[in-house]
């Protein structure tokens, strides 16, 4: 009855408008990683045209990947923090999710009320908010010091790699849960029913029926999180603000606003976008791969 380009239509304004905000921004990144730099006045001048691009600025930062190079120990660091924090939101967020999913029947509204309610602060002020928690006069050492489990305050935001992997687990494991939970709640109860009939036992119900069910999204909520997070700078700086827990974010936002060399920045920017388009590659073949697979059962 309609035809078939009329539905295609209704998300075509909504497509363009989201390229349009991602196409011309990610071209005048490429325009200033692969232009120049101003010898006199020390900025950037894009190469809009591709003809005039150059790698030089490319080529300098991946040298300073290698072994022993300049950006290695930052790059290791933003890799070591961000699998760290996923296995912290994985280890934290599937029994609530789970939980929500599966037991909390008289709660399940109350317990995603909660789960949403982060959205309506700023993360920014989260962040704050854990400043205020965690400093030597903060109600975290108080509490500590007067249970005499410490003899004095602690130095939670003097630098510490723990202090910014528990950050990020708590300001992206909101993201990180809801699509899980929308996973979880999708299982068709009937299936673990036959699970436990032929056998199984929770665990083995679990571990071979809910677990692999639900690993659409399980992926999903970790690239929800991953991504943003490779390219996080505010939780380190709000929460350590130390050279030893920067990340690259960090980096990049240092040589946009704090240094001379912007093209480096926009360079940087270009090479962690080629490492999260494999990441996300592999995140749709799984995806791909896994919808064949339900549609053959």
């Amino acid at each position: 009855m309609y035809p078939r380009w009329l539905w295609p239509a209704f998300a075509l304004p909504g497509v363009a408008w989201l390229l349009i905000l991602f196409l011309l921004p990610f071209y005048a990144v490429v325009g200033v990683a692969f232009g120049s730099v101003d010898p006199i006045l020390l900025t950037a001048v894009p190469a809009w045209n591709p003809l005039d691009w150059h790698l030089g600025w490319v080529i300098q930062v991946l040298s300073g990947l290698k072994p022993g190079g300049v950006y290695l120990d930052v790059f290791v660091r933003t890799v070591e923090y961000v699998l760290i924090s996923l296995a912290g939101c994985v280890l934290i967020g599937y029994p609530v999710a789970y939980y929500i999913a599966r037991h909390a029947s008289r709660t399940k509204s109350l317990m995603l009320i909660l789960l949403v309610l982060p959205f309506w602060i700023s993360y920014l002020m989260r962040m704050l908010a854990w400043v205020n928690l965690l400093s030597p006069d903060g109600y975290v050492n108080r509490v500590l010091v007067s249970t005499h489990v410490i003899s004095q305050p602690y130095g939670f935001l003097d630098g510490k790699s723990s202090t910014v992997i528990w950050a990020l687990v708590y300001g992206y494991i909101p993201y990180f849960i809801l699509p899980l939970y929308a996973s979880l709640d999708r299982i068709d109860r009937s299936v673990i029913e036959a699970a436990r009939d032929l056998g199984a036992s929770p665990f083995r119900a679990f571990l071979h029926v809910t677990l692999p069910l639900s690993k659409i999204g399980l992926l999903g909520g970790a690239v929800l999180i991953v991504l943003p997070m490779f390219g996080d700078y505010y939780t380190p700086n709000i929460v350590s603000n130390a050279p030893t827990t920067s990340m690259i974010g960090n980096q990049i936002d240092l040589y946009f606003h704090g240094g001379p060399q912007p093209t480096i920045g926009a360079a940087i920017t270009i090479i962690l976008s080629a490492f999260l388009v494999v990441l996300m590659g592999y995140y749709m073949w799984t995806i791909h791969r896994a919808s064949r697979e339900l549609r053959s059962l």
